[in-house]
C-alpha cells in the first residue's frame, strides 16, 4: 500500500523499517523539524528522519498541518494509509480525512487507559501490572478512536519506562505490520473505546521529578522508575561542598523501616514513609556513568544512619 508515515523519536522508527521491508511504499515521512541539541547546541534530525533517509523516503518537516497548502501537500501523495507513531503533532480533520483507509496510531497503551503524551511513563508511574501497545483508528478527540488490535506486555517488578519502552517498540511493529496486512485484506475490524477507565497520561514535569521520602515504598519506586531514564527522579543532598543534585534510575521496593530518607543499609536501601527501597542506580551532577547503590556511597562517603532527605 502506499503510506504516508508519520513520526518522530525512537519509538517510531521500528514500525518504520518494518512497513518499509514489507514492502509498502512509504511515499511521504512527516516529523519534527531538526532541534538544536548537545553543549553545542547543533540541529539535530529525529531518529525518524535519520531511519527515513537511510531507506530513501521523501521527508518533511512543516511546522503545521492546518494551512491549505499542508492539506494539499498531504494530498499530493495519494496515501492508502497514514500511520502515525509518536509524531508530536495533532491532525487536523483535513489531514485525518484524505487517505482511503484513514488514518492510523500506535500508541504505547492499553487505550482507554492512559491517553495522552506520556504513557509508558505513567504506566510505571501508577504501579500497572501490564502495559502494551494498540493500533487505533485516530479521530478528533485526543487517543479517543476504535481500537483495532491490542499487545499486551507484563510490567516486572523494577521495570524502568526506557526498558518497557524498549520491549514496546518491537512489540509496537509487529502489530502495526499486522494491521496494515489485514486492512489490505480488508479484514481489519475496530471497537469503539470502553467508556470506563479513561486516565490522562499528561506529560512529564521537572517539578514532579522530586523524590519524596515520605510515601510508601512502592510509590516511591514506581515514581523513580517511572522518570527512568528520563527525566530522571532526584534528591537533592549535601555531600561535602555544598547540595547537590542526585538523579536516581533505578529502585527496587523491599522491607525496612526508619526516618524517610536514612539510609539503612551498605546497599543503598532507604527508609520510606512505609517500607523502604533499595536504590540500584544514581547519577551524581556533573558525573558520566550512573552507579550502583553500594558504589555511591562509597564515592559519596555517606554510610547507614545518614540522611537523604533535604
Amino acid at each position: 500500500m502506499r503510506v504516508v508515515f508519520m513520526g518522530t523519536p525512537d519509538f517510531a522508527v521500528p514500525t518504520l523499517a518494518r512497513l518499509h521491508a514489507d514492502g509498502h511504499a512509504i511515499v511521504a515521512v512527516y516529523t519534527r523539524a531538526p532541534a538544536k541539541a548537545g553543549r553545542g547546541m547543533a540541529l539535530k534530525a529525529s531518529p525518524v528522519q535519520v531511519m527515513a533517509e537511510s531507506l530513501g523516503a521523501p521527508v518533511l518537516t512543516p511546522a503545521t498541518l492546518k494551512t491549505p497548502e499542508a492539506v494539499a501537500a498531504f494530498r499530493s501523495h495519494a496515501a492508502d494509509v497514514a500511520v502515525v507513531v509518536a509524531y508530536g503533532m495533532l491532525l487536523p480533520q483535513a489531514i485525518l480525512d484524505l487517505p482511503r483507509h484513514s488514518c492510523l496510531n500506535l500508541h504505547g497503551s492499553l487505550l482507554p487507559r492512559w491517553r495522552g503524551a506520556a504513557p509508558i511513563q505513567r504506566a510505571v508511574m501508577a504501579g500497572d501490572a501490564e502495559s502494551g501497545v494498540g493500533v487505533m483508528r485516530m479521530e478528533a478527540g485526543l487517543d479517543t478512536g476504535p481500537v483495532a488490535l491490542e499487545a499486551r506486555l507484563p510490567i516486572a517488578p523494577g521495570m524502568s519506562a526506557g526498558a518497557l519502552h524498549d520491549a514496546l517498540m518491537p512489540l509496537g511493529a509487529d502489530l502495526m505490520a499486522r494491521a496494515l496486512a489485514e486492512l489490505e485484506r480488508g479484514g481489519l475490524a475496530f471497537t469503539p473505546q470502553a467508556g470506563e477507565g479513561v486516565a490522562y497520561a499528561h506529560k512529564i514535569t521537572n517539578a514532579e521529578a522530586r523524590i519524596d521520602w515520605t510515601h510508601p515504598a512502592d510509590e516511591v519506586a514506581n515514581h523513580i522508575n517511572g522518570l527512568a531514564p528520563f527525566p530522571g527522579a532526584f534528591f537533592e543532598v549535601d555531600l561535602g561542598k555544598g547540595i547537590e543534585r542526585v538523579k536516581v534510575l533505578g529502585a527496587i521496593a523491599t522491607d525496612g523501616a526508619g526516618a524517610p530518607g536514612t539510609i539503612l543499609d551498605g546497599a543503598c536501601t532507604l527508609a520510606c514513609g512505609t517500607g523502604a527501597v533499595r536504590l540500584t542506580a544514581l547519577r551524581r551532577a556533573g558525573k558520566g556513568g550512573a552507579a550502583d547503590g553500594p558504589e555511591f556511597l562509597r564515592g559519596a562517603r555517606l554510610a547507614p544512619g545518614a540522611s537523604l532527605s533535604a
